[in-house]
């Protein structure tokens, strides 16, 4: 079996562990901040130690390239967050405006 063969390739922004919808991304970030391969598991169970062992070699394999993606995949959360906070759901617009309009009147 090769490492590619560990995950779903199903986008320039989206790849995942095959079997689940994790993506390599939330491993990754777990490794990255100093977590051992078995605390991961602790805070995904639905993983193996086996696939959380592939995405972190398949990471050292190809570091550059997986840098790039991470980075990548956040700017395109950052953007879509910003787009969501700048032009909310009419439901949040109306909580908005609840709270504002309660606020004035405690004042």
């Amino acid at each position: 079996m090769q490492l590619e063969d560990y995950f779903e390739f199903l986008s320039s922004t989206d790849i995942r562990i095959k079997g689940h919808r994790i993506g390599i991304d939330t491993v990754l970030s777990y490794y990255l901040e100093g977590y051992t391969p078995e605390e991961i598991a602790a805070n995904l169970p639905t993983l193996s130690l086996e696939k959380i062992h592939a995405t972190i070699t398949y990471y050292l394999h190809h570091r550059p390239q997986i840098d790039t993606y991470l980075a990548e995949l956040d700017t395109w959360r950052e953007q879509r967050y910003q787009e969501s906070f700048n032009n909310p759901p009419p439901v949040v617009q109306r909580l908005r405006a609840i709270k504002t309009a309660n606020a004035r009147q405690a004042s």
